[in-house]
């Protein structure tokens, strides 16, 4: 379902880079739905905005168990993600904060749900770190994004130091990122996570690195 920038008002803050793209609903939250084309595009270099996804944090010494006890499963280790069977990936940035970022398949309603029912418990050393208004979140798509995020990043993203997985707190195009290796065996995806202040920017710094292979927007559907 396609709807125009008239059917609602609440779209993530890069939409206007779209061009004033068709919008889709996914869950109840709008994002620029895409072409047919954009499947064939995903395959060669593309970039897409999630931002309206839902995403949280928590950090403190019973933030696992806290987790654990909503049924997410957890990376073994800090600097590692875990894909849940409903879709969220679950960052650990250290030995006590994780990232939560919402699934494709739900809208992310289950992180929703869980940022909305969280309530401080005395004695509980667990806090919630809410980024939706705090980061901005991309994917980038393609065969060649270590040589891409090479010309913006000093970390080596290359399939044998950055697999599956993986998860690197760097600098992209001078600004702090968390760049996660999302991908599958068909289809390579880093997921970055950004200040949102400064998304405007980095959306175009990537665009411009993303010339040389042809890369460009893409929407949500063919991520789905």
């Amino acid at each position: 379902m396609s709807l125009t920038i008239r059917d609602h008002t609440e779209r993530s803050p890069l939409y206007d880079l779209y061009g004033n793209a068709p919008l889709t609903l996914l869950g109840e939250r709008l994002f620029v739905a895409g072409s047919q084309s954009d499947s064939e595009q995903l395959q060669r270099c593309a970039l897409i905005d999630l931002s309206n996804l839902p995403r949280l944090g928590l950090r403190g010494t019973d933030s696992a168990a806290y987790l654990q006890g909503k049924g997410y499963q957890l990376p073994d280790a800090p600097n590692q993600a875990r894909l849940q069977s409903s879709g969220e990936l679950v960052l650990r940035l250290s030995q006590t904060e994780y990232f939560l970022l919402g699934s494709l398949t739900d809208g992310g309603a289950r992180i929703a749900s869980d940022e909305a029912g969280w309530r401080y418990d005395d004695g509980q050393a667990s806090y919630l770190l809410p980024r939706q208004d705090s980061h901005a979140w991309l994917a980038l798509t393609g065969a060649h994004l270590p040589e891409l995020l090479a010309k913006v990043c000093g970390v080596d993203l290359g399939a044998d130091a950055f697999s599956i997985g993986a998860v690197a707190q760097t600098s992209v195009a001078r600004l702090n990122a968390i760049v996660v290796n999302a991908g599958t065996e068909k289809l390579p995806v880093f997921q970055l996570l950004c200040d949102r202040a400064s998304a405007h920017y980095l959306w175009g710094a990537l665009l411009d690195a993303m010339q040389e292979f042809g890369g460009k927007p893409a929407g949500i559907e063919a991520l789905k």
